[in-house]
């Protein structure tokens, strides 16, 4: 069955839509950074709050974050400047989550403790969603025993975390202690509540971008792969709950946050990492550009040129995805790629059998927006019984729907789908 069909999946700017953020801003110098945050989070369709300590005022107005989220920004738990209701109460019912930036050792401490005695601290109370925190302070406040006890506490309740940067700081002094970057901010909040986690459990791995097999010290043989189409199936797998894994060969894309990254370089390395964290993988997907053919010979020294011709002889490469497909478990679901640029189905539908795949995405390198290096793709997913052809798509978008194909697929395994509920409950009771 062969259909023409649109992935439902959001844009990236609308990502938080729908979704109620609390900012807290407590007295650090770092607080101008929440003005930069607000404004990121607001242009991913979020409906952002900010409440301030009396100290955070101090260094940044609340007239800023008013004007940014066209909501009144909170300080005094005792303001009658606003249409009745218990604020604090009513902020943290419908809160989706709540992050406290820049994160005092005072605020720390009143929240590990159960102090409740301003606005902020009395919402923090209240609220019964996700929590995170970024600590932002001098080097020996954040590493003073006391502060440190506060955070592993603020753990136990449940709240997550923001490491701490490392660097020079407001005071002078250099170590840990800053404020992460906002991008960095919002990509933990896209992490915890953009996407429904329906894949928590599931060990995935994914390989992406070009292998590099070198001549001799200068040169190499390698191709256009830049590793994007690779790095958004990780970041969605992650956004929606699963534990991955990649192994990158040479990228050009920007790295996705809170995966695992094995580096290779040559095809060999690539198969021998590979063959390593499949092992106990719900879902391998083969994204990565692998060289078919490597020099037989490689030079220690430079190969000088000279006016001759020159021929360089090759020797077949380890094929990771055959020896995947042979050599898998019951529980492992097998994803390849396949770039073709004639008979894309044809080609495509008997590496699946040959390879002993379950599922295959194919693509033409002659269509335009499905090349290599954009930011865009056009694809085929085949399986065993069916064909779904998709239009021009964003590569994050290409990669929920590759997803979604893939999790309706292991819904209808019952070995992957038992290894799942094994892995939730063992994760749920420890």
């Amino acid at each position: 069955m062969k259909n023409m069909v649109s992935c439902l999946t959001k844009k990236g700017d609308f990502m938080l839509q729908g979704k109620t953020i609390v900012l807290g801003v407590t007295g650090s110098i770092a607080a101008y950074k929440i003005a930069n945050l607000t404004s990121m989070l607001t242009k991913l369709h979020a409906d952002v709050h900010v409440l301030m300590t009396q100290n955070a005022t101090n260094f940044i107005n609340p007239i800023t974050f008013e004007t940014l989220t066209n909501h009144k920004c909170l300080v005094d738990t005792f303001d009658r400047n606003f249409n009745y209701n218990i604020e604090h109460v009513s902020l943290g019912n419908k809160a989706d989550l709540v992050l406290v930036a820049p994160a005092s050792a005072n605020i720390i401490a009143k929240m590990a403790n159960g102090i409740a005695d301003d606005m902020l601290s009395t919402t923090l109370l209240a609220c019964r969603c996700k929590k995170l925190v970024a600590p932002a302070m001098n080097t020996n406040m954040y590493l003073n025993p006391i502060v440190q006890d506060n955070m592993k506490r603020l753990q136990n309740y449940g709240f997550e975390m923001v490491e701490a940067a490392s660097g020079h700081l407001a005071c002078g002094d250099s170590g840990i202690g800053k404020l992460p970057e906002e991008k960095l901010l919002v990509e933990h909040i896209v992490r915890s509540i953009a996407r429904e986690k329906d894949m928590k459990g599931m060990k995935v791995l994914v390989s992406a971008g070009a292998t590099m097999e070198a001549i001799d010290p200068v040169r190499y043989i390698t191709n256009h792969s830049t590793g994007k189409m690779g790095f958004a199936l990780a970041k969605a797998a992650m956004l929606r709950g699963a534990s991955v894994t990649v192994v990158k060969g040479h990228t050009e894309a920007e790295e996705p946050h809170f995966v695992k990254m094995v580096p290779v370089k040559s095809a060999q390395q690539m198969f021998e990492a590979v063959k390593e964290e499949a092992a106990d993988a719900d879902i391998v997907i083969m994204a990565a550009a692998v060289a078919d053919y490597r020099p037989s010979e490689v030079y220690d020294q430079k190969v000088k040129k000279s006016d001759a011709e020159m021929s360089i002889a090759l020797t077949r490469t380890q094929d990771i995805l055959k020896y995947l497909g042979e050599n898998r478990t019951a529980k492992t679901f097998l994803c390849g790629f396949s770039m073709e640029t004639e008979h894309v189905i044809e080609n495509s539908r008997k590496k699946l059998e040959k390879k002993n795949l379950d599922m295959i995405v194919a693509n033409n390198l002659k269509t335009a927006g499905a090349g290599f290096g954009t930011d865009t793709n056009v694809i085929t997913i085949i399986t065993k019984d069916s064909e779904q052809a998709f239009d021009l798509m964003s590569k994050a978008q290409v990669a929920d729907c590759i997803l979604d194909a893939i999790c309706k697929q292991k819904n209808q395994n019952p070995f992957l789908t038992d290894a799942m509920e094994c892995r939730l409950h063992s994760n749920s009771v420890r």
